[in-house]
C-alpha cells in the first residue's frame, strides 16, 4: 500500500489480511517456495528466505507447513510450477496501481484481474503505463522499540541502504534491490527486528484524494484485488487526506 504514511496504510493492510488468514498462509508458502528455488533453503546464506520464515512464524503459520514450502522450492518435494508477474492498471479517480502476482495459471490470474477492475470502476493496462511513477526498492519498515535512530543509520547506510525516514509509528528503510540482502543481513546480524521487508513499488507521483466516496472506491478495488489468490501484493500511488481510511482500518 502506497500513500503519504507507509506505516498508516500496512496497518489497514494487516487489519484486512489478518481477518484472512489463510490467504495470508497462502502467499507466505508462495513467497517461501520462490525464495527458496532462487537462493536455496538455508536461512543463514538466504537473507530474504530468512525474513520470510521469521515473517510466517510471527503469523503463527504451522512449522509443516513452512518446511513444506521450503522444499518445494529447493525441489526435495514434488509441487507446481510458479511464475511472477507484473499487472499494472487504474482505479478510479485515476489512481495508478501495480498487481505483483505469482501464480499456477496466468490465462486464470489475467482473467480475474482484468474482471476485477472493471467490475471496480478502474481498467487494467499494458505494461508500464504506469511503472514508472513508481521507485522499484527494497523496502523495511522498523518499530522504534527495536532500534535507536543513530543505530539504524549506522547499520543499515553501512550495508548499502539509501534512505532512512523517521515516523511517529517508527523507522522506513529504502535501499536499491541490489542492496536488498546485505541490508537484509545488516539488520538481522544487529539483532533489529524488522516488521516488514520486501520488494516494493513506492510511488514517486502521487495522485492526493480528498473525498470519502472516492477513497471507499478506490480501496474497494485494491482490497479486491488483495483477496485474489494469485495475488501477492497490490500497490498504488493514492495519497489519502487524514482520516479518510479510518472507517476501514
Amino acid at each position: 500500500m502506497a500513500g503519504h504514511s507507509k506505516w498508516a496504510n500496512t496497518k489497514h493492510r494487516k487489519a484486512a489480511v489478518d481477518a484472512k488468514r489463510g490467504k495470508i498462509f497462502s502467499r507466505l508458502s508462495k513467497d517461501i517456495t520462490m525464495a527458496a528455488k532462487a537462493g536455496g533453503g538455508d536461512p543463514d546464506a538466504n537473507a530474504k528466505l530468512r525474513t520470510l520464515l521469521n515473517k510466517a512464524r510471527a503469523a503463527n503459520m504451522p512449522a509443516d507447513n513452512i518446511d513444506r514450502a521450503v522444499k518445494k522450492g529447493t525441489g526435495e518435494l514434488p509441487g507446481v510450477v510458479y511464475e511472477e508477474f507484473v499487472y499494472e492498471g487504474y482505479a478510479p479517480n485515476g489512481v495508478a496501481v501495480v498487481v505483483e502476482v505469482t501464480t499456477d495459471n496466468k490465462n486464470r490470474a489475467a482473467s480475474e484481474i482484468r474482471s476485477t477492475f472493471t467490475k471496480r470502476g478502474g481498467n487494467l493496462a499494458g505494461a508500464n503505463a504506469v511503472a514508472f511513477m513508481f521507485n522499484r526498492c527494497g523496502q523495511f519498515l522498523i518499530a522504534k522499540d527495536q532500534t535507536d535512530e543513530e543505530k539504524l543509520m549506522d547499520v543499515a547506510l553501512e550495508a548499502g541502504a539509501e534512505d532512512i525516514k523517521v515516523e511517529d509509528e517508527g523507522f522506513e528503510v529504502l535501499a536499491p534491490i541490489t542492496e536488498y540482502d546485505s541490508v537484509s543481513q545488516a539488520l538481522s546480524d544487529a539483532g533489529i527486528e524488522v516488521a516488514s521487508s520486501e520488494l516494493a513499488y513506492l510511488a514517486e507521483t502521487l495522485t492526493p484524494i480528498d473525498d470519502a466516496a472516492a477513497a471507499k472506491s478506490i480501496m474497494a478495488l485494491i482490497d479486491a484485488l488483495d483477496d485474489l489468490d494469485d495475488v501477492q501484493n497490490v500497490f498504488h500511488n493514492a495519497d489519502f487526506a487524514d482520516g479518510l481510511l479510518d472507517d476501514e482500518e
